[in-house]
Order: structure tokens, then sequence, then C-alpha cells
């Protein structure tokens, strides 16, 4: 099976780019986006084959997360179930017969860390969200985590370091989060990988430079780690500051 996930930056802005020619050329089982940043009645997608699941935030323009699927899902879940976080379509949650598929879009901690805060009780939420449904049947995630995890996984980290994405405090999220029983897919079958990325500034010709972060994720329970077969960044394709990401497993 093929899943793919890709912060579009603006969907309808990203339909203007070439989003419906990758769409049918990469044919996956799942397709998930994040960053919609539109409302229900926006946009119409002739999707053939895939069923469509929406999550807008209440503030408009901003945020959403949306799930395109050929397999029909038991059940279809949006946010976390907990008032606080379920305000800005971050999540959306499909159940299947042997495994979890969740999109998400993780708040990004702002300018001087402005959000850190808000971030550090999102994650431990999120966190406890995906082990209990982790403990039902394993869980697959996806989306922009809003995390570089490691000095690999950005292009300047001694510059960063106290900016958002790549602070210890939301990097040790992402490894508490590693730690508690799941796999960060692109780095279990590339460990030592450099200069892949996902998301590029759109300031200081950051993309033509390469100057990227890596930001986009397939995490997977440990379960699963029979069942991977690949794990891939399509860094070549355009139409957003993301790029798309892929996990190709054997369920």
């Amino acid at each position: 099976m093929r899943f793919v996930s890709w912060n579009v930056n603006g969907l309808r802005a990203c339909v203007k780019k070439g989003f419906l020619d990758y769409f049918k050329s990469v044919d996956a089982d799942i397709f998930c986006v994040q960053e919609t940043k539109l409302q229900e009645g926006q946009i119409e997608l002739e999707l053939e084959g895939y069923n469509q699941y929406w999550n807008y935030a209440e503030k408009k323009g901003y945020s959403g997360v949306a799930v395109f699927s050929k397999l029909n899902p038991l059940n279809v879940t949006y946010g976390l179930g907990i008032e606080e976080h379920d305000k800005e379509g971050r999540v959306i949650t499909l159940e299947f017969d042997n495994f979890y598929l969740i999109n998400v879009y993780t708040p990004n901690s702002q300018t001087k860390l402005a959000r850190l805060d808000y971030r550090m009780s999102w994650e431990d939420a999120f966190r406890e969200y995906i082990m209990e449904l982790d403990n039902k049947k394993p869980v697959i995630v996806c989306g922009d985590l809003n995390v570089a995890h490691k000095e690999i996984d950005l292009k300047n980290p001694k510059t960063n370091r106290k900016n958002a994405g790549f602070s210890d405090e939301e990097r040790e999220k992402m490894t508490t989060l590693l730690n508690s029983g799941f796999i960060d897919s692109f780095r279990y079958f590339y460990p030592d990988k450099t200069e892949i990325y996902s998301w590029w500034s759109y300031r200081f010709n950051a993309r033509a430079n390469n100057a990227g972060w890596r930001i986009d994720y397939f995490i997977v329970s440990q379960k699963l780690k029979d069942m991977l077969k690949d794990a891939e960044i399509h860094t070549e394709i355009m139409g957003s500051d993301h790029c798309p990401v892929l996990l190709n497993i054997d369920l």
C-alpha cells in the first residue's frame, strides 16, 4: 500500500500549481494533506475512486487537514476529543480493520517561541491519544509535525537551535514519542542520509539552495516494522513550500 502526505500550504493555490497532476500520477491508496486553508464549500475536488474527509479550522484561511482514501474506513473521527485542541482543524483519524491512520498538522511554536507552552500541551495530548489507539491496533501517523528532530534534519542546525521547529523542547517531545514505541520511517530506511528535506522557507532562495528542514513525517508503530517497504521524499514536486512524503507498506 502507498500512503502520501503533503502540506499544501493552501489547497486552492496548490491546485493551480499542479496538485491534481501529482495526485493522479502518484496513485496513493491514502493521500493526506495539511494546511488546506479553506472552509467547507470553498473547493470542489473531483477525485474519482476516493472518499474525502475534511477537518476545517474555525478561523478562516487557517490550518485544516483532509484525507482522500480509496479504502473505506470502519470509522472516522475529527480532532483529539479535547476542546482546547480541536478548534484549529488539525487531526483526522481513520480506523481500518488492522490499523489506524492519523493525519496531523502540529501547531507551530511561532516566532520567539511565543506559542511553545501551548505546543508542549499539544504534544503531550497528541502522544497520549496515539498511544491509546496503539494499544488497540497499530498506528500510522503522517503529516507536518513542525519539528526537525536531529541536526541531520535541517541545513543550519547551529543558527536555528532556539527557533520554532528546532527548539530543545520540541525535539525532546519527538524523542519521547519515538521512545514510546514508534518509528520515524524515513530514518528507519535512511539513518545517515543528509540534505533531504521536506520544507524550505520562501525567503533567501532557500529551496534553490536546498537550505531546508525535514519536518514532514510518517511515524509508525513498532509493531509494523516488518511490514515497512520504503519511505520517500519527493523533493522535486513543487506547488507548496513543502514537498510530499511517502510510505510504502505491506499491510
